[in-house]
Order: C-alpha cells, then sequence, then structure tokens
C-alpha cells in the first residue's frame, strides 16, 4: 500500500506511474489526498481538545484539593460536554480512516522508471537469453505425451482423485520432483538463503499483508469454516514471518528460502496452452524472499535475478528474462523480471518465474519497519521470487531433453535423482 506521506508530496509522480499501469480510477487519488486532509484537521481538533480536557481534569482535581467545591463541580459539567465531543470527533477520525484505508487499498503500486510503457505481455521487454534451442526430430512429443509414455505423472489419476489440474507423479517422476526441490534448496542455501519451513494455510492478515487479499479475483483456495486460506505462494508465509515487526539496521538484510506446495484457483480456458503441467491448481514451488533497506533493494534484486540465472544455466534449458511492462505488473510490483523456458515440443515459451521488487507497498501493509542507524523509522522494501516454480522446469526438462534412448538427466541433477536417463 501506498504510503500516505508519498501520495500527497507526490501527486504527480503515483498519477503517472499509475496511467502506466492503464489504472482507470485515477479520480481515487484525489479522494484519498482529500481524506487525508480531512483526517488530519479532525486528529488535530482532537488532540487539542483532549490535552484541554486533560488541563481540564487537572484544575478539577485542584479545585476539590482545596475546598473550591462549587467551582469544581461547575467545572466538572463543562468537562462531561467536552467528553462528548471527544465522543464525536473520535467517531469521526474512526469513520474517515475507515475510508481512507478502504480507499487506499484500491491503489496499486507505482512502477518502476525503469518499468517500460504498454498494456499487454507482447509489450513486455527481452532483456536476456541463453542456451540453445535444441533440434528435436519429427518424432518429438509433448510433456504430457511423455509423462504418460515413461509413466511419470498421472493426470487422469489426479483428476479421479481431486479434480484437473492435480497431478500424480510415479516413479522417477517423483524422484525428479523431489531431486529438483532438493537442488533448488541447496543452490539457495549456498546463496546466503536460510531455509525456513512454513505453514501452508494463512489467515485474513497474512493474505492482506503480502497483497493476495482482497482476493478480488477468487484465486485462493478458502477454508471458510476457520477462514484461513491455502498459500498461492510460499511467499505469503514467508514474507509475514516479519509481519509487525520494528527491525534493526543490523539485522538487515533478510534472506530466506523454502519450499511449499502451492494452491491456485487459476480459471484456464481450454486446448494444449493448458494441458499437462502448463497451468495446474496444485503445484510445487522453491520461493526466495529478500527484506532490504531501501538504498540497497535494485542491487538484491539484480542478485535475485543473477541467482535464477545460474541455476536455469546449469540445467542447460534455454531461456530468456523479460521486464515486464506497466500492464502486465502485478498489483503489488513495481518491477518485475519473468523468466521463460523454451518448450520444444509445443514451440512456445513458458513462465517459470518471476523475480520482483515491491519497494515499500507490501511493508506498509505489513507494518514491517526498521531503525536506520540514525534511529529513525522507516519502511523496509520487501522482494521475492520463484528459485523455481517445478511444473514447467519438469515440462522443460522432458521435452528439451528428449532423445530416441529415453530422456536425459542434467549432470547437475543426476546426484540428486540417482539416475542419468528416463526410459
Amino acid at each position: 500500500m501506498l504510503a500516505l506521506q508519498y501520495i500527497r508530496e507526490n501527486k504527480d509522480t503515483v498519477l503517472k506511474g499509475l496511467e502506466k499501469r492503464g489504472f482507470k480510477s485515477l479520480d481515487l487519488i484525489d479522494k484519498i489526498i482529500d481524506l487525508d486532509q480531512q483526517r488530519r484537521s479532525i486528529q488535530t481538533k482532537l488532540d487539542s481538545h483532549l490535552s484541554d480536557s486533560n488541563q481540564m481534569a487537572k484544575e478539577i482535581g485542584n479545585l476539590f484539593k482545596s475546598g473550591e467545591t462549587e467551582k469544581a463541580n461547575l467545572l466538572k459539567e463543562k468537562s462531561t460536554a467536552a467528553k462528548e465531543l471527544t465522543k464525536q470527533l473520535q467517531e469521526q477520525l474512526q469513520k474517515i480512516s475507515s475510508e481512507l484505508f478502504e480507499l487506499r487499498t484500491q491503489i496499486p503500486n507505482i512502477p518502476d522508471e525503469s518499468v517500460p510503457t504498454g498494456n499487454t505481455e507482447e509489450d513486455n521487454e527481452e532483456v536476456f537469453k541463453a542456451g540453445e534451442i535444441p533440434k528435436l526430430d519429427s518424432n518429438a512429443l509433448p510433456h504430457w505425451e511423455l509423462a504418460s509414455k515413461y509413466d511419470l505423472i498421472d493426470f487422469e489419476l489426479g483428476n479421479k482423485i481431486t479434480g484437473a489440474g492435480f497431478p500424480v507423479y510415479k516413479g522417477k517422476g517423483a524422484r525428479l520432483q523431489r531431486g529438483l526441490i532438493n537442488y533448488f534448496l541447496d543452490r539457495n542455501t549456498a546463496a546466503g538463503y536460510k531455509e525456513v519451513q512454513v505453514p501452508h494455510l494463512v489467515n485474513e492478515d497474512s493474505g492482506f499483508g503480502t497483497g493476495q487479499l482482497p482476493d478480488k479475483e477468487g484465486q485462493m483456495y478458502h477454508v471458510q469454516n476457520d477462514n484461513l486460506y491455502l498459500i498461492p505462494t510460499a511467499e505469503v508465509p514467508i514474507t509475514n514471518l516479519y509481519r509487525n515487526s520494528l527491525l534493526k539496521v543490523s539485522e538487515l538484510p533478510i534472506a530466506l528460502t523454502g519450499y511449499t506446495p502451492c494452491f491456485r484457483r487459476e480459471a484456464g480456458s481450454y486446448g494444449a496452452h493448458v494441458r499437462g503441467l502448463n497451468r495446474l491448481h496444485q503445484f510445487d514451488k522453491v520461493e526466495i524472499v529478500r527484506i532490504e533497506e531501501p538504498q540497497n533493494a535494485m542491487n538484491a534484486l539484480d542478485s535475485m535475478v543473477d541467482h535464477v540465472k545460474s541455476i536455469l544455466n546449469e540445467l542447460g534449458l534455454p531461456y530468456r528474462v523479460l521486464k515486464l511492462c506497466g500492464g502486465d505488473l502485478g498489483f503489488t510490483s513495481a518491477l518485475t523480471y519473468d523468466f521463460e523456458v523454451y518448450s520444444t515440443a509445443q514451440q512456445r515459451w513458458l513462465e517459470i518465474s518471476s523475480v520482483s521488487t515491491f519497494n515499500s507497498f507490501q511493508a506498509e501493509r505489513l507494518q514491517l519497519r526498521y531503525k536506520d542507524k540514525e534511529g529513525k523509522k522507516q519502511s523496509v522494501h520487501t522482494l521475492n521470487g520463484s528459485s523455481l516454480a517445478l511444473p514447467r522446469v519438469i515440462a522443460g526438462l522432458l521435452e528439451n531433453f528428449q532423445t530416441v534412448e529415453g530422456i536425459k538427466i542434467p549432470k547437475v541433477l543426476v546426484p540428486y535423482t540417482g539416475f542419468d536417463l528416463i526410459n
């Protein structure tokens, strides 16, 4: 959520940023500024009134002590009327503060200046590409057929047990999945990220803190009896470890990684683009999260991007990195880099990771601050990235490394899988 002071002092910048996003309700900014002025005016009146009331209470006490009962009682009547005014001002303040908070939750983050202008994914900027796209023979298969051929993943069995989008991994498919999880975690911890295991259910405050709630699009699975939500990503519980915290500058930076299953009610169309592992309701993902001082956040983002690149380079997958345009940014993001692996059999790019910085947007919602070297309280900057999401990585491995002998496993994964060929 944008800080009120930032909105007041940078109105033109805010409006320009929202326009880059394609945000239509620009009039909300004027409403927020107006309500904030009203709020501050009432707060000033209330503070002054409370100060007068406290002074009056002291005078009443002194009058009773000195035996001037009549004067004390007269002043006490005045004090009773003052209490009613206090109540009215407090109610006005609460009402306006609630309205102001509700409006602020509707405003997305402001894009970084480097974010390209555009409205759709076609306007995203390719900033990096690596790896050679293999030339497969005419008998090459898409990953869902390879999964069936080698008995790696059973989509129909998952459909029987739960429904579409909940696959069952079997045999070498399950071992490959487990091997990738362990490999990603080992690479992340070696890079300085502390591993954590976190709950797979979160409460409303946690969902709000990282920006998934209010859940406008109904993308989160809701456990109604307990009012809890299945996590769409480990970003939510990991970042919320520090909700309502005041950190010391010596505690920063914080770098965490964790593996979780992820659950998303993503509605999809029919056809090849959502077949197999292309789009799931439950999938595994290893996440990295950073909490940084504002001046260090962009360098941290670059290091996260380089880290994901290094993993994909080791796996030998052809991939590219896109800087998302304003219209394609997530609600909470200030700057996002998408990683896409090339699906040779499908002849298209598949998103496998997003690395984002949120500036202070999440921290404002989380009430997550730190004391700088001068002792001043400031909002931290938060960042997160997939390192990595497994389904499309597996899809890329199966399709790109298929041969007539079987599917070759990258050397870096062999110690984790215990085999170098699926046949």
